[in-house]
């Protein structure tokens, strides 16, 4: 699957229902082998299965200019080996609004194995785009 936008989001941004510059964003690790499958119907945090024994962490200093959504890369800390699964998506959510609307799903890096240790994540250019 490549890295999308839910439909859900790119309707509720249409019904300025989102403030990406104000509202909290939030980023969670999840493992697409046995956890998660990415749908572009799901549209809540609920539908997510994160990734076990981490914290998701808020997307700080948010900044939208041409159309691109950026912000400060996040540090997921001593993040809990869970077996043999891998970390192998991200999953930004609005945490601000009711049930914790999603936002994007990104993949299309190699999967990372923990191993207690903080995963770093470097958005590069931006965080998505429109």
């Amino acid at each position: 699957m490549a890295s999308a936008l839910y439909p859900t989001f790119k309707e509720a941004l249409l019904n300025k229902e989102h403030d990406l510059n104000s509202d909290t964003i939030k980023a969670c690790l999840v493992n697409l082998a046995t956890d998660y499958t990415y749908s572009a119907a799901h549209d809540q945090l609920a539908d997510v299965t994160r990734y076990a024994g981490t914290t998701d962490q808020t997307i700080t200093s948010p900044t939208i200019a041409s159309g691109v959504f950026d912000g400060a890369n996040v540090t997921f800390t001593a993040v809990a080996i869970s077996g043999s699964k891998t970390v192998a998506a991200i999953v930004l959510y609005n945490d601000t609004l009711a049930g914790d609307e999603l936002i994007c799903y990104i993949d299309g890096f190699t999967p990372i194995t923990p191993n207690g240790g903080d995963i770093v994540v470097t958005w590069g250019a931006n965080i998505f785009s429109l």
